[in-house]
């Protein structure tokens, strides 16, 4: 065998070692007992939302003053109401899953000009929040 075969079996015995099972990235999965931060950003006459620099700058930079506290986050993107005809009730929705509360409150607290300031960037909205806790996750058991 040449150097250069076993170089190349080397480092593919190498990759295969490094993708031990179990290591997989999983979907973000909410739990009980976690809790959720829902950022509601209601329509209205006149009010604006530059979703891309709240995916892009605002939402990531707030997630890093939350740190380790912070399983995931979501954001989503108010298409419709009730029906397709009806206006959508909020422009944005953005979600923070954190495992305590008191440490996302002090990382706020701590950083609450910058995220203030931040505001102008991408909306003239103020945003309604709510910290719930989840008490039930279930997946979809009705089968066709």
């Amino acid at each position: 065998m040449s150097k250069y075969t076993i170089f190349i079996l080397s480092l593919l015995f190498l990759v295969f070692q490094s993708c031990k099972p179990g290591q997989r990235m999983q979907s973000p999965t909410p739990e009980i007992g976690m809790y959720k931060v829902s950022i509601l950003y209601p329509n209205g006459e006149g009010k604006t939302f530059d979703m891309d620099y709240y995916e892009k700058t605002h939402m990531p930079m707030v997630a890093g003053f939350i740190g380790k506290n912070l399983r995931f986050y979501e954001i989503d993107k108010g298409l419709s109401g009730r029906t397709p005809n009806d206006k959508v009730p909020f422009l944005a929705i953005g979600y923070f899953y954190i495992g305590d509360v008191a440490a996302y409150n002090k990382s706020i607290a701590d950083n609450i000009d910058v995220i203030l300031n931040d505001f102008k960037n991408y909306t003239n909205i103020q945003p309604v929040i709510q910290i719930s806790e989840i008490k039930d996750v279930k997946p979809n058991v009705i089968k066709k």
